[in-house]
C-alpha cells in the first residue's frame, strides 16, 4: 500500500495497545509525515525528514520506535535500545510527556536527562537502564562520564529531533562525543523543520541508505497567519517599548508571545508589563530550571495571558491556543522568523504576527513580504497612543530601577548563602567531588571563545586607552540607559548573529564522496554520464565511439598546428601497388 492512500493509523499494522493510547489522545487522521515515516520507519531504514513545525514530527518517529520496542526479548537484563537527542530542554520535556502519553498501556520505561533538574533523580533512572531515554547533549555528557553501568554501546535507535538546531556549531564538540560511543548497527532518524547544509552532511556521512522525506522544508509561514508590521522610523527606535505596550495592553491582551533578542531585555519587558497590569510570565536562559517548566505551564493553562520569551521557546515547543506572536525585534534569519511566527497558526487555526521593524531591519521585511502568499499588511499605531504610553513607562522607571535593584541585593545574598554552605560541607567532608567532562578547562575556554559572539579586544590597545574605556563604560554603567540604547543592544545582537551566520556560509563546502551511480539526471533527454561505465564498457558501440573521440582531438590539434590539406584520420590507407 503506498503512503497516498493511508488515511487511518489502522492501516499501518500498529499493535493494540498503541492504538488504544492513538484513541484516547484523540488522533484521528495521520498527518503526511507520519503517514509516509511510519511504515518506513517499521522496517528499519534510516530516515531523513523535513516537515513544517506543528505537524506531527514526535509522534511520527515514537510510534514506529514503540512498536519496535514492543516485540523486545522479554525476561532478560533491562537495556537502554533508543537516545532520543533534542536541542532545548522544555522540548525534552514536552517529547518525554507526548511520549509517556503514547506508550500508556505499555510496560515500556522512559528516562528524561535534561539540564536543570535534579541530577540524583536522574542518575537512580538511569542505572535501571530505561528503554529510551530523551536528553539534551550536555546533560547526557554528564551522565556518561559520571553515572556507573549507564552507557551508549546498545543504542539501536538514534532519534536526532531538530537536527538543523542540533547540529549547530555549539552542539558540534558534544555531538561528535555522543555519537562516537554509539552503536554503529544502528537505525537513525533525523527529523528537521528546516533542512541545512550541516543535517545534509550528517545524512550523507553518517546515515545508511536513507530514505528522504521531504513533507515540507518549512520555508514558507502557515497559510492562515496573517503577518504585520510596525513600521518605526530611524529617530523613534526609542520608541518600540511604549508601541509594545499599546499592542499588549489595548488589542493583544490574550494569549501572546512576545519574541526579543536578550535575556535583559525579556526580563525589563515582564516587569513593565507586570506594572501596567498584564498577567504576564518571563521565559529565557537566566531563569532555573523549574521556573522556565512553570512559566510555560502557567502560559499553557492560560493562568497568564502573555509570555516574554527568548528564541529558547521558539523551537518545536507545542503550545495550543497561541493567538498573536510579537516580534520586539526582527530575528537574524529568515528561517528563525518562521520557527517564531510558527508558535501560533497551528494544525489549521487562524493567527496573527507582528513585528517591529526599524530602518536596519527593512532587508529582512523585503525577504518575508517576497515569501510572502498572503498580503502582508502595515499596522499604523496613532502618535497621541504612543505618547501616552511613553508617559506612562517613563514614570514607572523609579518603580523598575528599585524592583531591579532588590533582585540585585537577593541574588547577592543567595550567592553569599550558598558559598557558606559549600565553606561548611568542605569542613564537615561532604564535599560533593567534580564531575568530569570530556573536554578539559582550556579547551571548554577555547570553545566558548571562539563561540561567542563578542569580538576580541585588540592587543595592540594601550594600558592608557584600556584604562580610558574602562572609566567611560564605568560612568556608563553609573547612568540611566535610555530606551535608545536598550533597542540598539538588541539590534546589535541580531547584527552580529547575521554576521557571523555570513561567516559560515561563505565558508568552503566539505567535499562529499558520491558514488558515481547516484548522480541525478541531466536536464533534457541526455542519458547520465558515468565515468566507472565509460572504463568498464567494452562493447563494439563504445570502443568505436571512443576511437572516434580520441581521432577527433588529434584533427583538431593538427588544425590548430596548420595540417596538410585533405589528411584523413582513422583507418590507415593501403599503398597502390605499382
Amino acid at each position: 500500500m503506498s503512503t497516498d492512500q493511508i488515511s487511518s493509523f489502522y492501516q499501518m499494522n500498529l499493535s493494540r495497545p498503541l492504538l488504544k493510547a492513538i484513541s484516547d489522545m484523540k488522533f484521528v487522521h495521520p498527518t503526511p509525515i507520519q503517514a509516509n515515516a511510519i511504515p518506513i520507519a517499521l522496517l528499519g531504514r534510516d530516515i531523513c525528514g523535513c516537515a513544517a513545525t506543528g505537524t506531527g514530527k514526535t509522534a511520527a518517529y515514537m510510534l514506529p520506535t514503540l512498536e519496535r520496542l514492543l516485540y523486545r526479548p522479554s525476561g532478560g537484563a533491562a537495556v537502554t535500545r533508543v537516545l532520543v537527542l533534542v536541542p532545548t530542554r522544555e522540548l525534552g520535556v514536552q517529547v518525554y510527556q507526548v511520549s509517556k502519553q503514547i506508550c500508556q498501556h505499555t510496560d515500556i520505561q522512559i528516562g528524561l536527562a535534561v539540564g536543570g533538574l535534579d541530577l540524583k533523580v536522574q542518575e537512580n533512572i538511569l542505572r535501571k537502564n530505561p528503554d529510551i531515554v530523551i536528553a539534551t547533549p550536555g546533560r547526557l555528557i554528564d551522565h556518561l562520564k559520571s553515572t556507573p553501568t549507564f552507557g551508549l554501546e546498545s543504542i539501536e535507535i538514534l532519534i536526532l529531533d531538530e537536527a538543523d538546531r542540533i547540529l549547530d556549531e555549539y552542539f558540534a564538540e558534544q555531538m561528535t562525543e555522543i555519537i562516537k560511543q554509539c552503536s554503529r548497527t544502528r537505525q537513525t532518524m533525523l527529523f528537521s523543520a528546516t533542512m541545512t547544509e550541516e543535517v545534509e552532511r550528517l545524512a550523507a556521512v553518517s546515515l545508511n541508505k536513507p530514505v528522504r522525506l521531504f513533507v515540507d522544508s518549512n520555508t514558507e509561514v502557515a497559510f492562515n497567519l496573517r503577518q504585520e508590521f510596525v513600521r518605526i522610523r530611524s529617530d523613534k527606535e526609542g520608541d518600540r517599548e511604549s508601541i509594545l505596550a499599546a499592542l499588549v495592553c489595548r488589542t493583544f491582551r490574550e494569549h501572546t508571545m512576545i519574541f526579543v533578542q536578550t535575556k535583559k531585555q525579556a526580563h525589563r519587558l515582564h516587569i513593565l508589563l507586570g506594572l501596567l497590569g498584564v498577567k504576564v510570565a518571563e521565559l529565557h536562559g537566566n531563569l532555573t530550571q523549574p521556573q522556565r517548566l512553570d512559566a510555560l505551564d502557567r502560559f499553557k493553562n492560560k493562568t497568564v495571558d502573555v509570555l516574554v520569551a527568548t528564541d529558547v521557546a521558539a523551537r518545536g515547543l507545542d503550545i495550543q491556543g497561541v493567538k498573536t506572536v510579537i516580534n520586539f525585534v526582527m530575528p537574524a534569519t529568515l528561517e528563525h522568523y518562521i520557527h517564531r511566527v510558527g508558535r501560533t497558526a497551528r494544525a489549521g487555526r487562524a493567527g496573527i504576527s507582528v513585528s517591529l521593524a526599524g530602518e536596519q531591519e527593512r532587508k529582512m521585511v523585503k525577504e518575508v513580504i517576497k515569501k510572502a502568499k498572503n498580503p502582508v499588511k502595515s499596522r499604523v499605531i496613532p502618535p497621541d497612543i504612543i505618547e501616552k504610553y511613553r508617559d506612562k513607562l517613563e514614570n514607572m522607571e523609579s518603580q523598575v530601577a528599585k524592583i531591579l535593584k532588590e533582585e540585585y541585593e537577593e541574588r547577592l545574598l543567595s550567592k553569599a548563602e550558598n558559598q557558606a554552605n559549600r565553606a561548611e560541607n568542605i569542613l564537615k567532608g561532604q564535599n560533593d567531588p567534580k564531575r568530569p567532562w570530556f573536554q578539559n578547562t582550556k579547551q571548554r575556554k577555547e570553545e566558548k571563545e571562539r563561540l561567542s559572539l563578542k569580538s576580541k579586544p585588540d592587543s595592540k590597545i594601550s594600558n592608557k586607552s584600556k584604562k580610558g574605556n574602562d572609566s567611560q563604560n564605568n560612568k556608563k554603567k553609573k547612568g540611566r540607559d535610555t530606551a535608545e540604547d536598550r533597542v540598539n543592544n538588541e539590534i546589535t545582537k541580531v547584527a552580529m548573529l547575521q554576521a557571523k551566520f555570513a561567516k559560515k556560509k561563505n565558508k568552503p563546502k566539505k567535499i562529499v564522496a558520491v558514488r558515481d551511480e547516484d548522480v541525478s539526471k541531466s536536464s533534457g533527454n541526455k542519458k547520465k554520464k558515468s565515468l566507472f561505465k565509460d572504463l568498464t564498457d567494452t562493447s563494439n558501440k563504445n570502443a568505436k565511439k571512443l576511437r572516434y573521440e580520441a581521432n577527433f582531438k588529434k584533427k583538431m590539434k593538427l588544425k590548430a598546428k596548420g595540417g596538410k590539406k585533405g589528411q584523413t584520420f582513422g583507418k590507415p590507407q593501403q599503398k597502390k601497388k605499382k
